[in-house]
């Protein structure tokens, strides 16, 4: 039997540092392999003041740690008793730039001591599936992150320059500045006219005057609480309020005639949206915004507000934030880190209690009605449900319908349609992977209306160009639906399907 001393001995002859400058149990962080990535990794760890140990086989270049104050052993990280004599280290980072002494060390590692935690260096795509499967925890491929962080820094440079584009252009104008929402306005539009607003106020010291303008009806429940409660003060769009304004805007709306009702041909200075509807539309303008990656246009003006450094009050930060809220469905929908890092700025400049009272009003009868219609009338097919709702006034009950719907089991795309006394008006949610259903929506009612939205929500409307002046809107709706919705069925592939549950 080898006695203690003797084993000492071994071990200061194979690695004499080791003895003499470790001697702890266990340790924060190893790191196995220290070229120029392990050196900037080393800098970032020791501003913890956390334990540190780095093995590196090049002797001239653990001199030159040590000279730096690093504790540094020379090793050998291929070799399988690598681990000997040291410490058990909480967190270990695998950085040289030789793919086969990786894999190796991260074997040794993984063999000894299975709880650390790994961090490995792939050195070409190949070997991140190889670390991978040997059990790193992380690999991380430089190439890669560089390319990340350089489309990162561009993507953030080139939104600072549009926010201060923005503020560049409205401060050179005077008069009357009409920010145009979209049909029946949600929180997310109504928001971002406000900030829009706000900005044109501060880059005009006051000189361009604004007013939000929309069509249709707000017939959501905590939209009509969400203006009431914060006091927005909102104009119907006519051709005489049209006529007085100098400039127009629109807001979560991508042209002119695309959710709204202006003529195509209207002359816009300003766009701003975040939905991707079909083709990218043509319009012409002094500026245009537009993100489909992004979850809510509300997020768009809060970075606007923030690259500006313009003071957000009380009122316009609450109802971004509820914007954001609202368009992401509490962040579980096409949500960004985007749209989570804009919603922290926002948190503590809002009105808690504002918010509170938003989203918990009264549901008007109406909606009720709708929310039962659409429950009793749904009819599904391999996880496809559709529900007739009739004819309705207020369309804002449509996806609070699919909403609901998409919720039961062994539904997956939840498609609810009404009709209302100038269109047919179609509302969807999905929760199918391989489905992106604004795409979907998009190329089945795009050529006879308007579609388009997310991969999760979506909706349509097709104008009753010729049927206007029918009476009976319910029979009409099911005399043409059949057609309409063939489209959408034929594309996901249901046509071929006969049977129903219901």
């Amino acid at each position: 039997m080898v006695s203690l001393n003797k084993m000492r001995s071994y071990t200061i002859v194979r690695m004499p540092e080791a003895v003499q400058n470790v001697s702890k149990e266990r340790i924060k962080y190893i790191i196995l392999g220290c070229g120029s990535t392990g050196y900037n990794v080393a800098e970032e760890l020791v501003q913890e003041n956390e334990d540190l140990i780095i093995v590196d086989g090049d002797e001239k270049r653990v001199e030159d740690l040590r000279d730096r104050k690093y504790e540094a052993l020379v090793r050998d990280i291929r070799d399988p008793h690598l681990l000997d004599g040291l410490p058990v280290p909480e967190i270990a980072f695998i950085l040289s730039n030789d793919k086969d002494a990786n894999i190796a060390a991260l074997r040794s590692v993984k063999n000894r001591y299975p709880a650390t935690y790994v961090i490995a260096r792939a050195v070409d795509p190949v070997s991140v599936d190889m670390l991978q499967e040997e059990g790193a925890d992380i690999v991380l491929y430089p190439q890669e992150v560089v390319a990340k962080t350089a489309i990162h820094h561009i993507r953030k440079l080139h939104s600072s320059r549009l926010a201060m584009r923005l503020y560049d252009l409205l401060a050179g104008w005077e008069g009357t500045l009409g920010i145009v929402t979209h049909i029946n306005p949600d929180p997310d539009a109504i928001s971002s006219a406000m900030a829009l607003s706000m900005i044109a106020r501060h880059a005009s010291h006051n000189k361009l005057a604004c007013r939000i303008l929309y069509e249709g009806n707000i017939g959501h429940q905590e939209n009509r609480a969400f203006i009431n409660l914060l006091e927005i003060k909102m104009e119907r769009l006519t051709p005489q309020v049209l006529g007085e304004c100098d400039y127009l805007a629109l807001v979560d709306s991508a042209a002119p005639g695309v959710n709204n009702e202006l003529s195509r041909s209207t002359r816009v200075n300003i766009i701003v949206d975040h939905h991707k509807n079909g083709e990218p539309p043509s319009a012409i303008a002094d500026f245009i915004d537009i993100r489909p990656g992004v979850g809510a246009t509300a997020s768009i003006m809060t970075q606007y507000l923030m690259e500006l450094d313009i003071p957000v009050s009380k009122t316009v930060a609450t109802a971004l934030l509820y914007g954001i809220r609202a368009d992401t469905r509490d962040f579980k929908r096409n949500v960004t880190p985007q749209d989570l890092s804009y919603a922290a700025f926002l948190l503590p400049l809002t009105d808690s209690d504002l918010l509170g009272k938003i989203t918990s009003p009264s549901m008007s009868q109406e909606t009720l009605d709708i929310l039962g219609t659409a429950v009793r009338n749904r009819k599904i097919k391999s996880g496809y449900l559709f529900s007739n709702v009739g004819y309705v006034r207020n369309r804002d009950a449509l996806p609070q319908a699919a909403d609901l719907l998409i919720q039961l089991e062994g539904v997956n795309t939840a498609i609810v349609y009404g009709i209302g006394d100038q269109q047919i008006i179609i509302s969807g949610r999905n929760k199918d992977i391989r489905l992106h259903l604004g795409n979907v929506m998009g190329e089945a009612f795009g050529t006879i209306g308007e579609a388009g939205g997310h991969a999760t929500m979506a909706a349509a409307s097709i104008p009753l160009n010729y049927f206007t002046m029918v009476k009976d809107k319910e029979e009409l709706l099911q005399l043409i639906i059949d057609p309409v919705l063939k489209q959408f069925t034929n594309l996901v592939g249901l046509d071929g399907e006969d049977k129903d549950e219901i």
